[in-house]
Formats: C-alpha cells, structure tokens, sequence
C-alpha cells in the first residue's frame, strides 16, 4: 500500500487542548495543522467520537488527520463529553446535548488563528450519524460532511431493530460502551483530578440499555437524531459510503434519494471501516477522494467531483461464500442520479420450492414453514468488521429450518442494484411471529452465497409506530425489503429464496414457536435489475490507497479472537461463543498502557424460543508506572412469553482495590417483540 510521507514534515501537532463551553465544561481535542496555519488559516476537518482519541483511535487518527494536514487542512478529533479526556458524563448517544455541544466546538473553531472559518465534518459509524445531525443543525461555518457507514434512521437501520426485530447488536454494542464508559481520562492530561472525573462518570453515565429496551416502538426516542425525520434540514453538500459487507449501507440510497442539497454516494465492498484499509477489498484512495470533497466545499475549487455520477458502486461477482474475504471480486458501475429515472424489475413467483417466471404453477398451492430457532448460525454478524470470519458462511447450514425456492439454472446473466422486495401472503398459528429472508446464489458446485437478507416483525406490517398482533389463521399480505445490494448472478448458476421464522443470534426471537402458511399465488420477488453499460467501462479507477504514516505498535499482549458454534446433545443448546481480545498495547510517546476483551455467548435450543439467551463480558485496563485502573461488566439477558429480563453488573478498580460498583435487575415488557 502507497504512503505518502513527504508533506508530513510540515505539520505541527497538537497533542491535546482543551475546548471550554458554555456551561463550564471542557471537551479534549487533538489537532494537526499545516505549520505555517496561523500565518496562513486553513479550513478544518472535525471527527467527533467517544471512542478516546488517547488510545482507542489514536492507530486510524494516525493515518488520516496528519493526511488531511499534509493537504492544506487541520484535521481536528475531539472526544465527545464523558469521554476520553473530556470532562462531564455520557449519558446516551446521540442525545441534544451532544449536538449542542458540537456547535460550541464549531465556535470555537472558526474563532482560532489558524482556521479560515470553514470546516467539515468526517466520520464512520457515531461519526458519520453525528456529521449528518449536526448539519441539520445548519451551523453556518460547518460546509460540507462525509458521512461513512451511518444512518438516517435510529429505529430501523441501526443496531436497534431491523423491521420491528430486535436486533442482538443491541446488546453486543451497549456491551462496548458500558465497558467504554468505565475508562478514566489520562491523569497526564487532566491531573488529579482524573480520579473524581472517573468516579463521576462510573456513577452518572447510567445504563443506556434499559431505555433502549423499553423504546421498542418507533416513537420520539428514535426520532431523536433521525435526519429521515426532515431532509430539508440538511443544507449543506453531503458525501454518504457504505459498503455491502457492513450492516449501514441502506442510508446511502435514502440520503441521495431524499436530500436536496449537494451530495455523492459511494457504496464498495467493505465492511464496518474507512474504504482505505478495509476489507473485503479492493480498497481505494479514499484519503484522496476526501481533498477532492473538501477542496470543492471548503476551499471553493473546482475539483471537477460534481460533474462525476452521483453514485459510484461496487457490482459483485459470484463468489464461493467464505465468512472472511481479502477482496471480493466485482467491477465499479455508476449512476447519474439516484434513484434511476427509469428503473427496471424482474419478477418471480414463489412455487413449491422453485422460483417460477409465471404464477401459474403456483396459484392453488401453499406451504408451511414450520418453526426451528436455531437457524441464522451462518448469518455471521449484523454488522461486520471485516478483520475477523464475521460474514456469512455457506448457506446450505441452513436448510433444515428453511422453506427453499430456487430458480432454474440462470439462461443469462442478471444484474441487480437496490432494494429486493417480497411480496408475500401468509397467516401464522400464533398472534406473535417473525419472518427472515434471504436472497442466495446457488454456485455450479452446490455452495450458496448469500446476497441479501431481510427480515420483519409480523405484527410491525403495518408500521414500526403501532403494532398489531396477528389474528392466527387469518392470511395478511406483507411487503418484506431486503437490504440494499449490486450482484450479478451468473448464466448457468440459481437464485434462492429462504425463508425461516428465526434468525439467531442477528434477531431475539419471537415470544412464541409460530408455524406460518405461505398463498404461493400471491408471493412474488421482486428484482431490481439493472443493464450493463458502456459507459461504465470508461469510468475512472480510484487511485491507491494513501494515509499517513502508520504509527508503530507495541503489543505486550497479542489479540486472541475465537468464534465457536457447540450443540450439546445432552442438554439440545446451541451456543455461540464469541471472544474479541485486543491485545494489551503501550502508546509510545505518553507511555499509556492499554487492553481489553470481551467474551459473548448467545445460546438457545431449537424448539424453545424462550430459551434464548445472552451472556456477555467485558474487562478493560489502563496503566502507566504505579497508577492502575480497570473495570469489568457483565450482562445477561432472557426473556420470558411477557418480558425481557436483565442482569448487569459493573464492578471497577483502583489497583488491586474495589472502587466503585453496581448492579441492575430489569424486567421490561415486551411490546409486541
């Protein structure tokens, strides 16, 4: 991979300055600059996290905001309130005052030396959600965002629910930031009072994951920080990305369908990380890309970026399916605008156990798909991240709990881009039920890769904002949207439809083991296909990847990651466990040491659904010379037919002493989940 080294002896670097506000708070903030900035200003580049610029993003901050200095920027990463080394307490994501404070941050920006009073904002996952909230802040310095693996909707494409099913992310992220919010602040930078800091936040941040679980509707608590709420109120140009690999990529279609403003889409291959070092490959120069945005927004050139298609996208290739890809095969496509002005489906119709190109087989027969929990072990993770065998495996694991339709061997090529969409009609012997879908590839060797997937809470088929139960043995007809996606199923290979009433552990399950009856007359797949072109064999490569020089590391713990599927047949449970170690790693040049794992386990049995259970532990450490802190936290979680149980603990030291602990019992009732 190309580096650029060169501009970088240039740059003058802020270790750490401290950011006041309004209300006597102060937020940490590192800053790279061109070094002749202040007899010079240059516009600014803000990343606003909670993940601690000191230690836990210091490795990706390296590579890109010295970049973006090289450049003619100052690359700005500051730690949001209650994290790292900024003062206060975090109590949720993505709350007001988090948007409030960033508007302060944006003040006082415009406001020093070496800024020309433009900035922009960057970020992935936290970051690319907060650059879009805060631009529908409308703050009049902040010109332009790159937003990167984010939402537009908190409730129903993030890792909340996806169709009204609750999604076990849930519990897996608020894991991280439980075991996050438990970190101190760096007493080199804030001094003696970092132990008061630390106690303040292990007191007051509270435990995000009881609100989560008793919001399960999509009311105000998910509007909140929704943009999709009103597009209008982003102004400023926009740059969403995305990667088929990652669980965010649906955003992308809505922004630059629904925004008005400037704006490009970006969509590869990669999963949950910035497109220069991830993975599935082939990564890109996304660093470069980035300059061009800024220069056109920020610095008034003419980069020739607008006169580009709106939205560039990786067409994939068939592919053996593997949970762990180094790159995955394809070619880039374009669209001039999106969506297509005129956009093309296929239709298939559901048989018994075919896809058909009429319904006329299909009319009079139906089926039933009888309920097994366990189906989903193969699903990998909601949200991928592309370092570790996260992504799906080969679906034939599947089977036994599916209802399979398959096409014919395929007498030409199909090209997909968009939303697949079923169309079903089905009646379920239980008021309470879920369907998951997948879209396959059925390769000339037997392997299925899946392409697709989707899933619906039945009783949200009207609406994530008032469930309705079922009525058992009354057919429904229900629209099911599968995630977004650019294919090419091959000549000669089949397509797949799968359906299960379970997919463990993305979704929990459903309260009751329900039986669902197919109307194969009136259940259909819809394709969006799109043609291939000319033009876009004379698109552009993207250039090589460039970043800044990598920092050197120094791991006195080497990572240890395990991912073990065990049924035991004394007992008839399934077990995922998953362990996530880091390592334990010393920063060169403030000497902080730093570690942490996390150990999941996700269990259920096959026939009982209320089986279902989480159990998921964290440690983190830090350390320099005689000063020692760590934390550990547990949470587990079951649910009965009426309500979600839960049981955390939080339990930190200092050295070998106990200084702070609790812990939550929670019964929440299910509402409709």
């Amino acid at each position: 991979m190309q580096t650029l080294t060169r501009v970088f002896n240039q740059i003058a670097e802020i270790e750490n300055v401290f950011i006041p506000l309004s209300d006597g708070t102060k937020l940490a903030a590192r800053i790279w600059l061109p070094a002749d900035a202040e007899q010079t200003p240059v516009p600014a580049i803000l990343e606003y996290l909670p993940y601690r610029k000191r230690d836990r993003t210091t490795d990706r901050d390296a590579l890109n905001h010295p970049y973006f200095a090289g450049h003619g920027y100052a690359g700005v990463r500051v730690d949001i309130r209650g994290s790292g080394d900024s003062e206060g307490v975090l109590r949720g994501e993505y709350l007001k005052q988090e948007q409030d404070d960033a508007l302060e941050v944006l003040d006082w920006l415009i406001a020093q030396p070496w800024c020309s009073g433009a900035v922009g904002m960057i970020g992935i996952s936290w970051g690319g959600f907060n650059g879009l909230q805060v631009a529908a802040r409308r703050h009049p310095a902040l010109k332009a965002v790159i937003s990167i693996c984010s939402t537009d909707d908190r409730y129903a494409d993030d890792i909340h629910f996806m169709g009204g099913c609750l999604l076990l992310d849930k519990l897996s992220w608020y894991s991280t930031m439980f075991s996050l919010n438990t970190a101190p602040p760096d007493p080199l930078l804030v001094g003696e009072k970092w132990r008061d800091m630390w106690l303040q936040r292990l007191d007051g941040s509270t435990f995000w994951l009881e609100d989560w679980l008793k919001h399960q509707r999509r009311d105000e608590f998910y509007t909140h920080g929704s943009v999709c709420e009103d597009f209008s109120a982003i102004e400023c140009p926009v740059y969403a990305v995305g990667g088929w690999a990652d669980g965010y990529s649906n955003a992308v279609f809505r922004l630059l369908e629904c925004l008005k403003c400037p704006r490009k889409g970006l969509i590869g291959p990669w999963a949950h990380k910035y497109p220069h070092v991830a993975k599935p490959g082939p990564q890109i120069g996304f660093l470069q890309e980035c300059i061009r945005w800024w220069d056109q927004w920020l610095k008034g050139k003419n980069t020739g970026i607008m006169e580009e298609p709106m939205f560039r996208v990786w067409m994939q290739e068939p592919f053996p399916p593997r949970p762990y890809y180094d790159n995955r095969p394809g070619r880039w496509i374009a669209e001039q605008a999106w969506p297509p002005a005129h956009p093309e489906r296929k239709q298939l119709h559901l048989g018994v156990n075919t896809l058909l190109e009429t319904d006329e087989a299909a009319s009079q027969a139906s089926l039933i798909l009888h309920p097994r929990q366990t189906v989903g072990l193969a699903a990998g993770r909601w949200c991928p991240y592309g370092v570790t065998p996260d992504q799906p495996q080969d679906q034939r694991l599947e089977e036994g709990g599916q209802l399979l339709f398959d096409s014919q061997p395929l007498e030409r090529d199909i090209e997909i881009l968009g939303f697949p969409m079923l169309d079903l009609k089905l009646s379920a012997d239980q008021p309470q039920a879920l369907i998951a879908a997948t879209l396959c590839e059925i390769l000339a060797d037997g392997s299925v890769t899946r392409i697709s997937y989707g899933m619906l809470n039945l009783t949200h088929r009207g609406g994530h904002e008032k469930p309705v139960a079922l009525t058992p043995g009354v057919p429904t007809k229900v629209k099911l949207q599968l995630n977004g996606i650019a294919h090419r199923f091959a000549t000669g290979n089949r397509i797949r439809v799968a359906l299960s009433t379970s997919y463990w552990p993305i979704a929990w399950s459903s309260p009751c083991a329900a039986a669902l009856k197919f109307d194969l007359g009136e259940c259909r797949l819809s394709l969006p296909t799109r043609q291939p072109r000319e033009a876009d064999k004379t698109l552009p490569d993207f250039p090589r990847p460039e970043h800044a020089p990598p920092l050197e590391p120094n791991m006195l713990e080497g990572e240890k990651n395990a991912w073990t599927i065990c049924h035991d047949l004394y007992t008839d449970v399934t077990t995922v466990r998953r362990i996530e170690n880091e390592g334990v790693r010393r920063y060169e040049g403030h000497g902080l040491v730093a570690g942490g794992w996390r150990e999941s386990r996700y269990s259920i049995k096959p026939d009982d659904p209320l089986s279902a259970r989480a159990d998921i532990r964290s440690k983190r450490q830090y350390s320099r010379d005689d000063w020692k802190v760590s934390s550990e936290t547990r949470i587990v979680m079951w649910s009965t037919r009426t309500h979600f149980v839960v049981r955390a603990s939080l339990t930190a030291y200092e050295k070998e002493e106990r200084a702070f602990a609790r812990s939550w019992s929670l019964e929440i009732p299910r509402d409709h989940v």
